[in-house]
């Protein structure tokens, strides 16, 4: 038997999910197949390595979706200060109070953000999410009216006006959809540390670069931190593969002093820096989001953030061609969202790569001249709270 749905969405992350209930309050009916259901929260399990800087913009989405209360009961780590320097002398500082907000963001686990949103899923009626699942295959079908025809793994086939491509930097939605990648490796890794620590829960995130790469600390619940360590593949490989007390003897030589050197290492993953950004955002009957559709450099914590704000473009150009009674799916429609967000994440991936590459340069003259405009950017300015505002994507 074959199901038909308005919307299918292949990947129930973060993304896949919050896209999910932005339509679905539109009142589409829609699918959403995840290959790999999150496991449930027990506030005794330990923190997950995987973590998001949700921004106040990302904050008000996950409220509007019905969402955010969910993952406040869970846990989480306000931050209200953002701190970024090369020499000790020479920092830049940004408070919530510069802006008169009361703070910057929230450090949460990425199985967190996910589980908000799946309660928010469950308690829709129009919304089926199908999981554990898998497609096997995709197939357009022309027609009056052209529709994409799934079948999954169990022999079940669904009939979409729509498929929508949550699933990752190795969509295989964008792949049938023929829609090509431009980017490149940047040579480097990360590795992501969660430790536990003697110092209460703290507020502020910062991050040092070093000729190596930054490193970072990010505030998570309890007396609990995520270190972000940035170096190349194989420095990276030989560091997972030290036991937790020697990793701990190599990050307190190599982390800056201000990181309280009483922790103990309690979990660690490492991933690889890449950029990607497709050419293009739809085709026919398709449309990608999020990863699927652009990866950034991690250095500013905007990933999951720029994906949150394509789910809001495209909810908005729905509900816009709804409202006027056009077909909703309509490539126009699509192309309208790829117009409100293509711009802004390039801006957002050139910019990272430009400070990326700056702080990468180990010229002396390049070197004097950035940390001196470190130094400029902390004076208090209409610029500054430009910045600001722009990382909290408010901007």
């Amino acid at each position: 038997m074959t199901k038909v749905t308005d919307v299918v969405i292949v990947g129930g992350g973060m993304i896949g999910a919050a896209t999910a209930i932005g339509l679905a309050q539109l009142g589409l009916s829609v699918t959403v197949i995840e290959h790999s259901p999150p496991q449930n929260y027990c506030e005794t399990q330990p923190l997950d390595v995987r973590v998001s800087a949700i921004s106040v913009a990302s904050e008000k989405l996950l409220e509007r979706l019905g969402a955010w209360s969910a993952i406040k009961r869970m846990r989480n780590a306000v931050y209200t200060g953002l701190e970024t320097w090369e020499l000790d002398d020479f920092i830049t500082q940004f408070d919530s109070q510069q802006i008169n907000s009361s703070h910057l963001g929230h450090i949460i686990e990425n199985r967190v953000v996910q589980l908000g949103l799946w309660q928010q899923l469950e308690a829709l009626g129009n919304v089926e999410v199908l999981s554990p699942a898998r497609v096997e295959s995709f197939e357009r079908k022309d027609g009056h009216d052209s529709f994409v025809q799934i079948v999954l793994d169990s022999g079940d086939v669904i009939d979409t006006k729509l498929l929508v491509g949550c699933d990752g930097a190795h969509s295989a939605v964008r792949q049938w959809a023929g829609i090509g990648l431009s980017g490149w490796d940047y040579k480097q890794s990360a590795m992501l540390v969660n430790i536990e620590t003697q110092t209460p829960q703290q507020t502020v995130t910062w991050q040092q670069f070093t000729p190596a790469g930054p490193r970072s600390l990010l505030p998570l619940p309890g007396n609990n931190a995520s270190l972000v360590w940035y170096d190349s593949p194989q420095v990276i490989a030989k560091l997972m593969q030290l036991n937790p007390v020697q990793l701990a003897q190599q990050i307190r030589q190599y982390f800056p002093e201000r990181l309280d050197p009483n922790f103990t290492v309690v979990n660690k993953g490492a991933f690889p820096l890449t950029r990607r950004h497709a050419n293009q955002y739809y085709a026919e009957n398709v449309v990608i989001l999020g990863d699927a559709a652009h990866t950034i450099n991690p250095l500013a914590g905007q990933g999951v953030n720029l994906g949150f704000k394509d789910v809001d473009a495209l909810v908005n150009q729905v509900a816009k061609a709804l409202g006027s009674n056009q077909y909703w799916y309509a490539e126009q429609v699509l192309a309208g969202y790829q117009q409100q967000r293509y711009k802004d994440n390039l801006l957002m991936m050139t910019g990272m790569d430009a400070f990326y590459k700056s702080f990468s340069n180990n010229n002396f003259p390049v070197k004097v001249l950035r940390n001196l405009a470190l130094k400029m950017a902390n004076f208090d300015s209409p610029i500054k709270k430009k910045v600001l505002k722009y990382a909290m994507g408010l901007g």
